[in-house]
């Protein structure tokens, strides 16, 4: 099949293609006209690349699965390398959960921080001569 029709197979752009080409993630195979040529193959290589990336993978992450693919294997994920990279990733992905629990904490505490001093404001405006407070969310104070 020629570029525009694996593109649109591929759900992708014949700009995408001859990207990955030039990284060496798609074969450059021409036919006598000097069109490029592709087959099934090269199609399962790039659903292979495409679901990596919706995953979060980069593009230079998907090329031990593209190898893997290209060696033979029915499944891109079937070799050692591509085995690494699974592992490298969910270490990342853990990392970032860290990350993100850690300030979500932040922001909680913040926030009952807040709400204590939100509600220690209303009881000191409650008492006669106590505090007006200087902002009030939803009103129309001004």
């Amino acid at each position: 099949m020629r570029i525009g029709e694996l593109a649109a197979r591929a759900g992708t752009t014949t700009r995408t293609l001859r990207y990955y080409e030039a990284r060496g993630l798609l074969p450059a195979r021409r036919s006598g006209n000097g069109y490029r040529s592709y087959d099934e193959g090269d199609l399962r290589l790039l659903r292979q690349i495409r679901t990596l990336q919706d995953f979060g993978f980069d593009l230079e992450e998907t090329r031990p699965f593209v190898e893997c693919l290209r060696a033979g294997h029915p499944e891109g994920d079937s070799c050692p390398a591509s085995l690494a990279v699974y592992r490298r990733k969910l270490d990342e992905l853990d990392a970032l959960i860290g990350e993100l629990a850690a300030v979500r904490a932040k922001v909680g505490e913040q926030l009952a921080r807040a709400e204590w001093a939100r509600e220690r404001l209303a009881a000191e405006a409650e008492v006669p001569g106590g505090p007006e407070p200087e902002c009030e969310l939803g009103g129309g104070g001004l």
